[in-house]
């Protein structure tokens, strides 16, 4: 599976969530969203930042732009395949619990 296939079957798994089904999932949500900033900034050689917290209801959308971010930064492709290992976890994870 690719990395862009695998965020979008993780945003259209949360994006409908209700404030109920976040609890107990944003933070781990939020994690995928940092490891993502995160390769973002390595990839375009930008030192790393934290990213804002935003509602548990908007975590999709911050995912989805983060990982565009990521793959407009072309980064190696070890990179992308750790990074979807990630979210493929976390959809297990979520999918799971």
């Amino acid at each position: 599976m690719t990395f862009a296939s695998s965020v979008e079957l993780l945003v259209r798994q949360i994006s409908h969530w209700t404030p109920a089904r976040w609890r107990g999932h944003a933070d781990a949500v939020r994690a995928l969203v940092q490891v993502l900033a995160d390769a973002g900034a390595d990839a375009e050689g930008l030192p790393r930042r934290g990213v804002p917290t935003l509602p548990d209801t908007a975590l999709a959308d911050q995912v989805r732009v983060l990982a565009a971010d990521l793959m407009a930064a072309h980064p190696p492709p070890d990179v992308l395949e750790r990074v979807e290992a990630d979210v493929t976890a976390l959809r297990h994870a979520l999918r799971d619990s």
